[in-house]
Formats: structure tokens, sequence, C-alpha cells
């Protein structure tokens, strides 16, 4: 379970999709992101544009600041692990992003025992960012769903309100003054 905590902080939002970055997964696989970027490129054909995207400099520069605010935030683990990327990375050399199509693409191109392993637990991270995705989902909507009810007790009740006291004001002015029960001490 601690793994997948793991791959899933290295899990990121960008385009529209959830990738992982090529130092996240060298770094996972335990390989230089040189040479998983070479045995990438060896295969090419494997990662067409929506399995494997290169960062443009601006959703880099972007990236760059999420890396470093969420690492400060979680284990002193995270942050030693950024900043040592970030130290051997070429700054004028965006990553590449995978999508999860193309991590699944890298198990076929990385066969270390390692790799595979990895590759499972990946998999696995992404499904269950999936699951907690659509259970927020449907707590939206039950959420959603309970507002409205509520609304429309709120107009229900008020109506009932209203109704009582027009009532209420109608037989309190039917009744004459000197019909209507004294109240107080009463004199024998």
């Amino acid at each position: 379970m601690r793994i997948i905590k793991s791959i899933q902080n290295r899990i990121y939002e960008l385009r529209g999709e959830r990738v992982m970055l090529d130092f996240d997964l060298a770094a996972l696989y335990e390989v230089g992101t040189k040479v998983l970027n070479q045995a990438v490129k060896r295969n090419i054909k494997r990662f067409p544009k929506d399995f494997m995207f290169r960062l443009m400099p601006d959703e880099w520069e972007y990236m760059r600041s999420q890396i470093v605010t969420t690492s400060e935030v979680q284990s002193t683990m995270r942050s030693q692990f950024v900043t040592a990327s970030q130290s051997k990375r070429n700054i004028n050399i965006t990553p590449y992003a995978f999508t999860e199509q193309g991590v699944a693409m890298l198990s076929g191109i990385l066969n270390s025992d390692k790799a595979i392993a990895m590759n499972i637990a990946i998999m696995r991270a992404f499904v269950e960012i999936r699951r907690v995705l659509i259970q927020e989902n449907n707590l939206r909507e039950q959420l959603k769903q309970i507002k409205e009810r509520i609304g429309e007790h709120d107009v229900q009740l008020n109506q009932i309100y209203d109704a009582m006291e027009n009532l209420l004001d109608e037989k309190a002015s039917q009744r004459k003054w000197e019909e209507r029960e004294r109240i107080g001490f009463k004199g024998n």
C-alpha cells in the first residue's frame, strides 16, 4: 500500500490526463532517465501522442512549481527525491509525460523483474485513483440530491408556516375582545 501511495504522489494532472513524468518513472524502475528515454526512442512506434508527449516549457515550469510545493508538504523522502531528480536534469530539456497507456506500454520495452513489478504497482495506483474519483463523483451526486430535497422541504415548510400564521391571524381577528379568555389573576 505504501508503494501505491508513493506512486500516486507521482501522478499529475496535465492536459486533462493523468500522467507520470519520465524521471519519476525512471526512479521507480531504478534506471536512469536517459536510459528510459533511449529505450522509448528505440521503440517510438509504441508511443503515439496520446500515450506520451513532451511537456511545453510553460507546462514544465508549472509542473516544477507543483512538484516543489507538494514535496514541501509531503514526506522528507519525497522532498529529497524531487531535489535529487531536479538537480540531475538538464533544465533546457522538458521531460516526457506518459499517460496510463504509455506507462503500460513501457512494460513491453523494460523487461527487468523490477520494471515488471513496478509496472504492476503503477497500474494498480492508476486503478485506485480511478476508483476514488468514481466514489467522489457518486458522493457529489448524492450531496446534490440531498441539497435539492432540503431545498424542496424548506419551500414546503415555509408554505406550512405561512398557512399556520394566516389561520392564527384569521381566528384571532374573528374573536371579539370580550369573548377572549382573560389571563392573569382572577379575583373571587
